[in-house]
């Protein structure tokens, strides 16, 4: 793994390999509230009837959480009853939808959780509660202010992009403020290893067993972007439907020219690993070529994988790179305008890292998709 952070910059971030060259160009992120929108599209129709009201709201300076608690608040129902299929960031204008648990009639609790950081759009019923990850895709739009450098590279780096696709880092907002949960889980490991471990509450230790599988992946895709392999077959890979997560292998005739067009239309991905213990007959497993290649990138961390397998969870897999769809940009004064759509899971952040410098907040939230 790149050398954990000593400071605001992280070197863990910046070393990891990228597509392009490091960018040239640079520019301010953040600068207004305006200047970071996203829009989450569901992945799923909702019924109009059912025990659960669905609610898009516009909320700018709250997280995610802090919302489903004002909604909760505002209908005397309990938190667990309120819903939400993703994290968007604080500092920006958001949409998304949450979930109620409330009865039909009494819709208007909510008039009294409306103000200027938090707005109702439309509401309708469902039968079932919004879950994490029941999103299909977030729609972003992001101003680049006061740019510095050559706009002929940046448009160069946005087409290669689209064309090739974004190496699907987890972004440093999943690592927590200057990657401390790195740190955090080094600490944990080590006090393990001499039996003086901490107990910890189950949303923590989720919060670092995310921290470690990502670092882990990270790592791996970062070794395969060295080598050039990150978006071409080698043997034994375990390849992945674009935008769905389904797994599957090539024919047991091997590799074909059908497989090698839809990879190169970015219509499937080759994976990396979510490391934890292997499921028993897993045949989503990879062999060969590919299998040397993750294991000698891990090797350098085995301790944290080694502890993920110990606390039993189960490993998967997770697409290398995502296809950024309808991006577009234009150019303002000083400065430049994104917008594409990116399926779940995926960060803006990593996108961004390809396209230029932002000076800003990147361990502020959730840019995640």
């Amino acid at each position: 793994m790149p050398e954990l952070p000593a400071g605001p910059r992280a070197r863990y971030w910046s070393d990891l390999a990228r597509l392009l060259a490091p960018p040239a160009g640079a520019a301010r992120l953040k600068t207004a509230v305006d200047d970071f929108q996203v829009a989450e599209e569901l992945g799923f129709a909702l019924s109009g009837a059912g025990e659960h009201l669905c609610v898009e709201v516009e909320k700018t300076g709250l997280t995610t959480t802090r919302a489903a608690s004002r909604l909760a608040e505002a209908t005397g129902l309990k938190r667990a009853d309120v819903g939400y299929a993703g994290m968007k960031d604080r500092r920006a204008r958001t949409r998304q939808w949450f979930s109620l648990r409330l009865p039909a009639g009494e819709e208007t609790r909510l008039q009294s959780v409306e103000d200027e950081s938090l707005r109702i759009l439309q509401s309708r019923r469902n039968h079932r509660k919004i879950r994490i990850g029941s999103h299909r895709a977030n729609r972003f739009v992001i101003a680049l202010r006061d740019f510095r450098g050559e706009r002929d590279e940046i448009e160069h780096r946005l087409r290669t992009l689209a064309r090739m696709g974004v190496p699907n880092y987890f972004g440093p907002q999943r690592f927590g403020r200057l990657f401390g949960n790195l740190k955090l889980i080094e600490r944990r490991i080590h006090a393990q290893a001499g039996e003086g471990a901490a107990k910890i509450s189950r949303k923590e230790r989720s919060l670092l067993y995310s921290a470690a599988r990502a670092a882990l992946f990270n790592q791996v895709l970062s070794a395969r972007l060295a080598r050039g392999d990150w978006s071409r077959y080698v043997t034994g890979d375990v390849l992945s439907l674009d935008g769905s997560g389904r797994l599957f292998l090539p024919p047991a005739e091997g590799w074909n020219e059908d497989l090698q067009q839809r990879l190169e239309a970015l219509d499937i991905h080759v994976t990396g690993p979510l490391p934890g213990a292997a499921p028993a007959q897993s045949k989503y497993e990879i062999r060969g070529q590919a299998a040397d290649i993750e294991i000698a990138a891990l090797h350098q961390n085995t301790g944290m994988l080694d502890w993920l397998k110990r606390e039993g969870l189960r490993a998967g897999r997770r697409q290398l790179r995502f296809a950024p769809r309808d991006i577009n940009w234009n150019w303002t004064d000083g400065g430049l305008t994104l917008r594409f759509t990116l399926a779940r899971g995926c960060y803006a952040t990593s996108l961004l890292r390809e396209v230029c410098i932002t000076d800003g907040s990147e361990q502020e939230a959730e840019l995640e998709s």
